[in-house]
């Protein structure tokens, strides 16, 4: 027996005897229930990771048994022939590799850093400021999600055109920046996250706004803030630049990293190969901003 705090009807503190076995009892869980549970969590997670499996095994297949049909899911006699290949595959570009390398780089890092700042200002002003029509302005970034990357290529485009961006850095850092999805995100955590007492005794403590969004807003949403790292990151690592960059020096990695891919089945080991290099970047990132995914996007109202 233990005694429970609680208040009565006129504010005063009183104790009440629990039993334990009730209490028990009450909060138990099936443990039938809890292991199929867990059974289908691990199913699931395990399924998940089939394919990232699959791509490294067959990195490490040799060319027997890449042409072997049905094709194995595990690799039996694993080789770096694979790897060891991508030098020579690679020895005959006019630009060296590490120029693909910084430009893959230079543009994932400036343009993954522009992208969170931008989107965390501007939902910073759509979730906690005064100004009008910012119902609207919300409205019309739920319409643009609507929108893919496709449908919006010819008007970027033209965009590109008229302003002189094509073949620049310009060309693969601008769009990215504009991405709303981040903007939806980061408003809808700020909403749940931001106190709007705090922000109004800053406030009355003397603080600008640039001085409430750096010292007290960043700090607040830092999961969600490695959340847009994550998801920013990803897409810009992996993005090719169809038809707007043409000049050898500024194209990245995963652009000449699609011309093996393209080598037919006697390249597919290296091209398996190539992948999982690619991944690995993005897999860090990740094991960063793991702990922080989960948090913010059930606190900005998405279940993943």
């Amino acid at each position: 027996m233990f005694r429970a705090k609680e208040y009565n009807s006129a504010g005063k503190r009183v104790f009440m005897r629990v039993s334990k076995k009730s209490q028990a009892k009450r909060y138990t869980r099936s443990k039938v229930g809890n292991f199929f549970y867990i059974l289908f969590l691990v199913a699931f997670g395990a399924f998940s990771v089939l394919p990232l499996v699959y791509s490294i095994a067959t990195s490490f297949k040799p060319l027997d048994e890449l042409m072997i049909f049905p094709p194995s899911f595990l690799v039996q006699r694993p080789t770096l022939e694979n790897y060891l290949a991508l030098p020579g595959l690679l020895s005959n570009l006019r630009v060296p590799l590490s120029r693909y390398i910084f430009n893959s780089l230079f543009v994932s890092v400036v343009c993954t850093f522009l992208y969170v700042v931008v989107a965390t200002m501007a939902a910073f002003v759509l979730a906690r400021s005064e100004i009008y029509g910012k119902k609207v302005i919300f409205m019309l970034v739920q319409f643009a999600l609507l929108f893919n990357g496709y449908t919006l290529g010819i008007p970027r485009y033209l965009i590109y055109s008229y302003t002189g961006m094509i073949d620049t850095y310009w060309v693969m850092i601008l769009p990215h920046i504009a991405s709303t999805m981040g903007v939806f995100l980061m408003k809808q955590y700020m909403e749940g996250a931001l106190p709007v007492a705090l922000l109004e005794a800053a406030r009355i403590d003397g603080a600008g706004p640039f001085r409430i969004f750096w010292q007290i807003v960043l700090p607040i949403v830092k999961p969600c803030l490695l959340t847009l790292t994550l998801f920013g990151f990803r897409d810009v690592w992996a993005a090719i630049p169809d038809g707007t960059v043409f000049s050898e020096t500024l194209k990245t990695l995963p652009t000449i990293m699609s011309q093996i891919t393209a080598g037919g089945i006697a390249r597919s080991g290296s091209a398996m190969a190539v992948t999982v290099i690619m991944m690995i970047p993005p897999i860090l990132v990740y094991m960063i901003s793991q702990s922080s995914i989960k948090e913010s996007m059930s606190s900005a109202g998405i279940k993943g």
